[in-house]
């Protein structure tokens, strides 16, 4: 049958990391705080967030406001909001193969939930994203294969006829273990490459 589905991620590939280390380093020399602290603090609680377990102004609140400040979290939160944009090359391309070859696009993403609606809304990913597994929707996160498995539930098409753009590695191989093909996404020219060899061409 070919490929008819693209699982895709969203950090990374269709667009910059939502908060990722380079945006805590800029955080801190933005807001004039500690970096190793911001750092720790960050990796004591950031999965719960991506798990959908606590909100973003709670996590704020235990990563960043452990002590008092000279900014308010609204002002925080704000930084972490402006520091996603787009691959617009990727954004581009993804809508034309899909239109081109009728796939139902799904994004299998670690994201919180604030920043994914946030994302979602201000670069129009539902314009052409069929189906959003995020982790702080489904309260699984990558690698775990529940979340693979869950995006082939609801995606209602066959891991062998499913396709999958992931930067990291690791990910690409877990979902292969379940039968989905895949590529680490490096740029739109390799990706590019790895789907026309399943006879995707734009």
């Amino acid at each position: 049958m070919g490929i008819r589905a693209l699982f895709v991620d969203i950090g990374g590939v269709l667009l910059t990391n939502g908060w990722d280390r380079t945006g805590r380093e800029q955080a801190a020399a933005h807001f004039g705080i500690d970096l190793v602290e911001l750092n720790n603090r960050h990796q004591e609680v950031f999965g719960t967030y991506e798990l959908g377990k606590i909100s973003l102004e709670e996590y704020i609140h235990h990563a960043v406001f452990n002590k008092k400040r000279d900014f308010t979290p609204e002002q925080f939160a704000e930084f972490m909001r402006s520091g996603s944009a787009p691959f617009s090359d990727m954004l581009t391309w993804v809508k034309k193969i899909k239109e081109k070859y009728h796939l139902k696009v799904t994004a299998v993403s670690n994201e919180g939930r604030e920043l994914t609606d946030y994302r979602i809304k201000q670069f129009q990913l539902d314009s052409f994203i069929d189906t959003f597994v995020i982790s702080a929707f489904v309260a699984f996160r990558k690698p775990d294969p529940s979340i693979y498995r869950l995006a082939l539930d609801l995606t209602q098409v066959p891991a062998s006829e499913t396709f999958y753009l992931e930067d990291r590695d690791l990910f690409v191989q877990m979902a292969q273990e379940l039968g989905i093909a895949g590529v680490q996404h490096v740029n739109l020219e390799t990706s590019a490459k790895a789907l026309q060899k399943h006879g995707l061409l734009v």
